[in-house]
């Protein structure tokens, strides 16, 4: 019997700083391109960000290279402040992130829908990339 329900990948991190903090930078365009992207040779040049169900958000990644780049985008579906945020992105994959305050550090779980072009292994590996220059922008600022 075959199922058309999506593989769910998870990326996390423990961030060594509250959560207030946590949730400006991941949400706030002027963090955003700080840290969105999964090598030093990839960038986030420009961020846009509506935190509010039904708002959308765009991060353009590129090459620096200038090789190649996308838009990264979506709908939010939900946003509680320093508590969750769920968003579709514009191929229709489902991503859910929560933030765990436990005192002067958050976690933070990503949880996304793979996509079927490129193995699962390989995406949960660029996806925690970005998690972890997350945590190391936000725990060196």
């Amino acid at each position: 019997m075959e199922t058309n329900q999506p593989t769910k990948v998870t990326v996390q991190a423990v961030i060594q700083a509250p959560v207030e903090k946590v949730w400006s930078y991941w949400t706030e365009p002027e963090h955003i391109t700080k840290w969105n992207q999964a090598s030093d040779d990839w960038h986030a040049p420009r961020a846009e960000n509506d935190l509010r169900a039904g708002g959308t958000f765009l991060t353009r990644m590129e090459a620096k290279d200038g090789s190649m780049g996308f838009d990264f985008g979506g709908v939010y579906d939900e946003v509680n402040t320093h508590e969750r945020i769920s968003y579709t992105l514009g191929d229709g994959r489902r991503v859910e992130i929560t933030f765990a305050a436990e005192g002067q550090e958050t976690k933070v779980v990503e949880t996304f829908d793979a996509e079927s072009t490129h193995p699962v292994e390989f995406q949960q590996a660029g996806w925690q990339a970005i998690m972890d220059n997350f945590k190391k922008y936000v725990e060196e600022s």
